[in-house]
């Protein structure tokens, strides 16, 4: 179950994402991301990829992580639907599953135009993110 809703935001997308760790937050941020462009229910996890991303703070692992996600999805069209986050030290690796983009497929939504550090929010004892997306 993915958990995260939209907020309210005049023009972009928003969204705060819950989990029971935090690490978990982090999976639901990426799936939020990733459904904003594709209707992931039209997704398979036919293909995975490893990603490690890093930061000093919980903020910037949690920027750099989505930002390097997003990289993936601009420069492979590759749509990911599953994750598994993890945190080590202050790295966050993930292994992700999903599939390159299909127009007979997938149902398409909104292009995400990037991730901002605007409203960016990591609440470790929620736990929970919020994540403003430029649409």
């Amino acid at each position: 179950m993915h958990e995260y809703e939209k907020l309210d935001h005049t023009a972009d997308a928003f969204v705060r994402c819950t989990g029971k760790t935090l690490e978990e937050c982090f999976e639901n941020a990426a799936y939020a991301l990733f459904d904003q462009t594709v209707d992931l229910r039209s997704v398979s996890p036919v293909e995975k990829i490893h990603v490690e991303t890093s930061g000093e703070t919980a903020e910037e692992r949690l920027f750099n992580f989505l930002d390097e996600l997003l990289f993936i999805e601009e420069t492979e069209r590759l749509f990911l639907c599953g994750f598994k986050v993890v945190f080590e030290d202050d790295k966050v690796i993930c292994d992700a599953v999903g599939e390159r983009l299909n127009f007979d497929k997938h149902i398409t939504r909104t292009e995400v135009k990037a991730v901002t550090y605007h409203m960016l929010e990591v609440n470790e004892n929620g736990p929970y993110v919020t994540v403003l997306f430029d649409i």
